[in-house]
């Protein structure tokens, strides 16, 4: 019984993988297509990756996504760090249920509301759309998916060793950039990359708030298919994937550090309390 388990659990496991990751290899695969037909191959070729460097539409296009991905993601991480921290930390101040709720509340909103709404603010208040009003956009609910993981987070946090080190003469400024900020850097990473997702895939909240010339990738993407999938994204997409591949060797090795200082901070700790 416990082999049968093992060989459907094993089956289980390749066919889902297969179903995630079959799809990616096939367009990874088809980018070295030395044919113009994306589902027929022609041999080998690297031309395509040659067209993609001289299509400046699709260059531009992918340039500001990576810019606006960026911004929003470091901007959701400040943001949705202090928010994590203040639903974990104070616990009882008057207003934190409509706090909690404002936080939340983007995760459940549809997308189109909220590119809606942030349309007819930026048109009521006259504000021309453009990189900073995208910007806007896909912060406002990519903080709240930071938040979320922070908090979490700092739940679960030991906050003795908070207590060892303002015992050893650390400010609570201090603390935080020394203890606290290490030990909840693979949360903060995990936020950045979940933030840096969201944005460079989203094309709801950025048709609404985007402007003439700010095109960004995905939207890019979409008009080009109602007339035909050009190779050139095939190979635009397989450089994207190297780069989400290293992005995640990145916080792989930066969330192992993390956790070795983590260790070791609990080790100062322990002896301080000794």
């Amino acid at each position: 019984m416990k082999k049968g388990l093992t060989t459907v659990n094993l089956a289980a496991l390749t066919f889902g993988f297969a179903f995630l990751y079959m799809p990616i290899a096939i367009l990874v695969f088809f980018s070295f297509n030395e044919s113009r037909l994306v589902n027929v191959w022609g041999g080998f070729s690297l031309k395509w990756y040659v067209e993609l460097f001289n299509d400046e539409d699709l260059l531009t296009a992918a340039w500001i996504s990576l810019v606006l991905a960026v911004c929003t993601s470091t901007l959701s991480v400040v943001f949705g760090t202090v928010a994590g921290f203040v639903m974990a930390r104070f616990t009882s101040f008057r207003g934190r249920v409509l706090f909690s709720g404002m936080i939340y509340a983007p995760l459940v909103m549809p997308e189109v509301i909220t590119g809606l709404s942030l349309l007819l603010l930026f048109v009521a208040i006259d504000w021309g759309r453009g990189l900073g009003t995208m910007i806007i956009g896909h912060t406002s609910f990519c903080t709240s998916y930071v938040a979320v993981v922070v908090q979490s987070r700092l739940v679960s946090f030991d906050r003795s060793i908070e207590e060892a080190a303002q015992d050893l003469g650390a400010t609570p400024l201090k603390t935080f950039f020394v203890i606290t900020l290490p030990v909840i850097a693979p949360a903060l990473v995990s936020g950045w990359l979940l933030s840096f997702t969201l944005s460079l895939d989203n094309v709801v909240t950025t048709s609404f708030t985007n402007g003439p010339g700010w095109d960004t990738l995905p939207l890019k993407i979409f008009s080009a298919v109602k007339l035909g999938v050009k190779p050139e994204i095939n190979a635009l997409s397989t450089i994207m994937i190297g780069i989400v591949a290293i992005g995640v060797v990145a916080a792989s090795i930066l969330q192992k550090r993390a956790m070795v200082e983590r260790q070791r901070a609990e080790r100062m700790a322990a002896a301080s309390d000794e």
